[in-house]
């Protein structure tokens, strides 16, 4: 789901659509940061590198990348700090292996990051709270929406971008609906798991953000 760099530069609308980006991967990052509790920091690298080795295999479409993505279970336990943690994942992602690039990271942010945020207020209190059939068929449509609305998302901006585009979009959508039903599956293992051994790491984006106050002597 990677965007590569040079695709949206073809035009003026890609050139807008970049710029478009990086604000609302600014803007969600620093909401995600302002609601994340710092002792909660752990939990968020922990994450970032969960969605940083399962989106190192990947297949390469040549203008994008189909693998998996982990963003349903990370906007299940971490709701808007799924930006940050998302954005620090690719920045590395761009710098040490060039997937995705830094001129696309703001929009490759966005179409992983948002998805997770959509997922967090639609699945979370079922997945969190409701009874086991009902928790594993929320997480199971967490994680396979988080694909879905990603490759929307994606093939909606190569649309944008481009007339010459827009086979390759559809191409985009269709490839994901198979990585879609595996992270559906891995999203449910997980989410399972998580209820029984560790049920408040789902609570936790539900918490208040508790910040340390420092005041000199």
């Amino acid at each position: 789901m990677h965007l590569e760099e040079a695709v949206l530069t073809v035009s003026t609308t890609g050139k807008l659509l970049l710029a478009g980006g990086w604000a609302a991967a600014a803007l969600g990052t620093a909401i995600g940061l302002r609601r994340l509790d710092y002792q909660r920091i752990p939990q968020v690298a922990m994450l970032s590198a969960a969605f940083f080795v399962a989106s190192l295999v990947h297949l390469p479409l040549g203008f994008a990348s189909v693998h998996l993505v982990l963003n349903g279970l990370v906007g299940l336990v971490l709701g808007w700090a799924a930006f940050p943690a998302v954005l620090v994942a690719l920045g590395l992602q761009a710098l040490l292996f060039g997937f995705g690039g830094l001129t696309t990271l703001g929009i490759n942010t966005v179409l992983m990051a948002l998805p997770a945020v959509a997922v967090f207020a639609l699945c979370n209190r079922p997945a969190r709270s409701g009874p086991e059939p009902l928790a594993c068929g929320a997480a199971f449509a967490a994680g396979a929406m988080g694909i879905l609305l990603g490759a929307l998302l994606l093939a909606g901006t190569l649309a944008l971008a481009g007339s010459a585009l827009d086979r390759l979009a559809v191409v985009v959508l269709l490839a994901h609906l198979p990585v879609a039903a595996v992270e559906g599956f891995v999203t449910a293992g997980a989410v399972l798991f998580l209820r029984k051994a560790r049920p408040e790491v789902l609570e936790a984006p539900l918490v208040p953000c508790l910040r340390v106050e420092t005041f000199d002597a």
